[in-house]
């Protein structure tokens, strides 16, 4: 079975040598051939994950002696089955969409080695086949990004994001350079098992060296999963055509999550590193989620989705559930690779076509059908409040009764009342004239997610991560102070009754009806409908850079 990883991370590469060499007689066949192989890459993944699942997954293959090793383990596995199938449906999509577009054999040849170094990726046994492919990534996404060769923004974002990528890539190459350093080794195995034995033995600058190497595989994983402040290059690269767009939001974004799944080893000997994870997760998810709504353009505000998407998956890393993590990206990977690919077909239907399809949805959304009775609002409240809570209790119970000794379930469960009540509230607030309907098919909808994304997220955790005892190693390094953990759900509870509160009023004295907005709140849209003037700022400083390099290339007479 080890063998068959390899086999399954070559045959992309196969397949881009094959239509590079033949293109000039595969003409558009090409295409068929990349998506025949991109098939049989699928099903070998899934034979490898269901092998993995029925009699576990444990062994690796050198090709190189100390370096080129690929593992087989649950994690590989399982994201091989996520590369290669949404890599197959983007391939499929492509054949159609790409048709028309020039370079139409360098694509798949490109997506190709795209798939294959995903694959090499989860796949690598050792550091240097790591950063190998790890960096590779960020290469071929900035060739992918500019395959509209005539698209000057489209090249100039793809640049953007290469250097993103670059500088996110220093911290692991440190983090690789400390680790062989230490244990004079390059595989991942190794370099784990000596972790475990003595996770304080060896220290960098009087600093341990699990919690340095952490902390600069976090910062790496930040820049690869646009979290705060280096997420600028994400929403800026909807020049690339759709199906890259579709690769890049499902698959290669999410490898922030993947790369601190695979050390989680070294995160679990860690203290106060997965806090500040935590932190970071939380402010990219409610800034990504903010800019969202603001926006006018499809993709850039599905990209934005994303980058709030990308904050709760590391979020749920900083609380030490790293498998929620992993069925997080998976599930994110399919739902917002879908919505991109269709988005691509609404952007083209409606440049043949503007007007709006005025279906039931649009009826119900757009048009809002005046409500006859308003429901007891007090009463509403109450559902608002007390029926997710009892729905996530009563879901967290049922895989476990000490579930709730940890914090991060806790958090998770915080989260996840927060969303229930916002949904219901925000039902309520539709104004439709049967509510009950609404709520009923609400807390139904909210119900059937919750015990799936309960009882799936458990079934992860034991097939990713079987050991007991490390499972608690991790919830251990999450732990924060019990004071300071209390206070900030307190104060988050207090912001969100009170916004609702808030809002009653504000409806209740038809300020939102016939009432002018304010200044302050008209500064607040102006604030996030700019992107927090972050791109400015950035577009001034790489000014400010070319400046002063220009200025030094004069007094140093280099021109």
């Amino acid at each position: 079975m080890e063998q068959l990883v390899v086999v399954m991370a070559a045959l992309p590469l196969l397949s881009a040598m094959l239509i590079q060499l033949l293109s000039a007689r595969l003409g558009r066949q090409a295409a068929r051939l990349s998506v025949t192989v991109m098939g049989i890459t699928f099903a070998l993944a899934a034979v490898i994950l269901f092998s993995a699942v029925m009699h576990g997954a444990s062994g690796q293959v050198a090709l190189a002696g100390s370096w080129g090793i690929f593992l087989f383990d649950p994690l590989s596995s399982l994201m091989a089955v996520v590369i290669s199938g949404i890599s197959l449906i983007v391939h499929i999509y492509s054949v159609r969409y790409m048709a028309e577009e020039p370079g139409y054999a360098r694509f798949f040849v490109l997506l190709d080695i795209m798939t294959a170094t995903l694959l090499a990726m989860v796949a690598a046994g050792d550091l240097i086949t790591l950063l190998i492919a790890w960096h590779l990534i960020g290469v071929l996404l900035y060739f992918l990004l500019g395959q509209d060769t005539r698209s000057h923004s489209a090249h100039r974002y793809a640049f953007w994001t290469l250097i993103t990528y670059r500088f996110g890539d220093l911290p692991l190459v440190l983090a690789a350079g400390f680790l062989y350093h230490a244990y004079g080794t390059w595989s991942l195995p190794e370099i784990f098992s000596h972790i475990a034995e003595g996770p304080a033995i060896h220290s960098i600058l009087g600093l341990p060296l699990t919690g340095l190497v952490a902390a600069l595989v976090a910062v790496a994983a930040f820049a690869r999963s646009a979290q705060f402040l280096l997420h600028t290059w994400l929403p800026y690269t909807m020049g690339g055509p759709t199906p890259v767009s579709a690769l890049m939001h499902a698959g290669i974004v999410n490898a922030g999550g993947f790369l601190i799944n695979r050390f989680a080893p070294v995160f679990a000997h860690t203290d106060g590193v997965l806090h500040w994870v935590f932190i970071v997760g939380l402010v990219t998810a409610l800034i990504g989620s903010v800019l969202m709504l603001t926006q006018n353009d499809i993709k850039k505000s599905l990209g934005y989705s994303t980058m709030g998407q990308m904050g709760f998956m590391i979020m749920e890393c900083g609380v030490g559930a790293f498998s929620l993590a992993i069925f997080h990206l998976i599930s994110h990977g399919l739902f917002k690779g879908t919505l991109f690919l269709g988005a691509g077909g609404v952007i083209n239907e409606a440049r043949k076509d503007d007007g709006v399809p005025k279906d039931e949805l649009y009826t119900f959304m757009v048009e809002k059908r005046p409500a006859s009775v308003r429901r007891p609002w007090v009463l509403m409240a109450a559902i608002t409040l007390a029926v997710p809570v009892s729905i996530l209790v009563i879901a967290h119970l049922l895989i476990g009764k000490n579930n709730f000794q940890e914090q991060g379930a806790i958090v998770l469960l915080f989260f996840g009342w927060v969303t229930g009540a916002q949904l219901i509230f925000a039902t309520y607030r539709m104004r439709t004239q049967n509510v009950w309907r609404l709520v009923t098919l609400s807390i139904f909808s909210f119900t059937v997610v919750v015990l799936g994304y309960t009882l799936i997220s458990h079934a992860f955790e034991l097939f990713l991560y079987p050991d007991e005892v490390f499972r608690h190693q991790i919830y251990a390094a999450a732990d924060i102070n019990v004071l300071r953990f209390d206070m900030l759900v307190v104060l988050i509870t207090a912001l969100v009754v009170a916004g609702w509160v808030l809002t009653y009023y504000s409806e209740y004295n038809g300020n939102r009806r016939g009432g002018n907005p304010g200044r302050l709140w008209l500064t607040f849209y102006a604030l996030i409908s700019r992107e927090f003037y972050l791109p400015d700022l950035f577009s001034r400083f790489a000014r400010a850079l070319l400046a002063t390099a220009t200025r030094l290339n004069v007094w140093m007479r280099w021109v």
